[in-house]
């Protein structure tokens, strides 16, 4: 009995042995090639995709990039001093600024030589007059001109609304705005008009408005006219939407403003209170203040104090600025 349950148990081994040997059936075979060839086309599936897909992130972080680099060229090209010049409503060019500015700077350095101050005294009150305050005061005149334009640029809107829906073409609702708007929106207008009277687009034409008036509401009015044109629709109904929406941006500008309001109070009185403390005592006791001026180390600490001024002042104006 045991030799024969042996011979059997032998007899199972060496047959798997040879079935181990001589490998799969024919039908295993193309079972397993077709099984290869499914996982193989799989593989290949699944790269293309990772390729088309890196493809894709490829493309879409180079537009962003070129996006970003069309924005930084506009936002530099509109801090220049020509732009500041046409934003303001000036009709001066830039050499007649510069001349201008030239000739204040040396009025004040003069003034203060005659005054008996230091020569680096009068060199630093010149160049603050001369470069700085005539910048400040175009960019202070370019920001009134640009707020007046955006709290008018609703209105323009709601006229194009009524004149697409009462049947007038884009061009003459335009022309409305340009003699009927006030200042400096009803300018600004009229220049587009006229440029695309020319033969400019409209796409190219809000572009150079954008140059002399870089607020977002007009960016936001190219884009919807781009969009419609393009690909077609209710331009009426996208001109409400934008005018909603731009009414909408107005009254949370107003929202922050009164909400910030004590904030902005007290960084101008911390801001005001050193220097108008110094010109009050100067005025007053002229003697306690003047090692301040005639002292090394008083003039020392004059620079220090002012470095720290300027340092919390540009901090303060930091947490207070809010842009929407």
């Amino acid at each position: 009995m045991l030799s024969i349950l042996a011979a059997v148990l032998g007899f199972v081994a060496v047959a798997g042995f040879g079935l181990a040997l001589a490998g799969q059936s024919p039908g295993q075979a193309r079972v397993a090639k077709r099984a290869q060839a499914i996982v193989g086309r799989e593989n290949r599936e699944t790269k293309s995709r990772r390729g088309a897909v890196s493809a894709q992130d490829q493309r879409r972080k180079q537009i962003l990039q070129s996006l970003k680099e069309e924005d930084r060229q506009k936002k530099k090209a509109s801090l220049s001093i020509s732009a500041r010049l046409q934003q303001a409503g000036l009709s001066i060019n830039t050499r007649t600024f510069w001349i201008i500015s030239a000739g204040l700077g040396l009025t004040v350095f003069l003034m203060a030589m005659l005054l008996g101050q230091a020569a680096y005294v009068g060199l630093g009150l010149g160049f603050a007059a001369g470069f700085g305050l005539p910048r400040w005061v175009v960019g202070m005149l370019a920001q009134r001109r640009i707020k007046k334009f955006v709290e008018s640029f609703p209105d323009a809107m709601d006229i194009i609304v009524r004149g697409i829906k009462s049947g007038l073409p884009v061009n003459d609702s335009l022309r409305v705005i340009g003699a009927e708007a006030p200042e400096p929106l009803a300018g600004e207008f009229k220049r587009m008009v006229e440029n695309t009277g020319m033969g400019v687009s409209i796409d190219q034409a809000v572009e150079r408005m954008y140059e002399r008036m870089p607020a977002q509401e007009v960016r936001f009015f190219g884009i919807v006219l781009g969009i419609q044109q393009k690909t077609g629709g209710n331009l009426a109904e996208a001109l409400g939407n934008l005018s909603t929406v731009i009414r909408a941006r107005k009254l949370m500008r107003e929202k922050i403003k009164a909400l910030s309001g004590e904030a902005v109070a007290s960084a101008f009185i911390i801001g005001s209170l050193p220097p108008g403390v110094m010109i009050v005592i100067s005025v007053l006791s002229p003697t306690y203040m003047s090692p301040l001026f005639t002292d090394p180390r008083g003039r020392i600490i004059l620079g220090g104090g002012a470095l720290l001024m300027a340092l919390g002042v540009f901090v303060m104006r930091r947490m207070i600025n809010f842009r929407i």
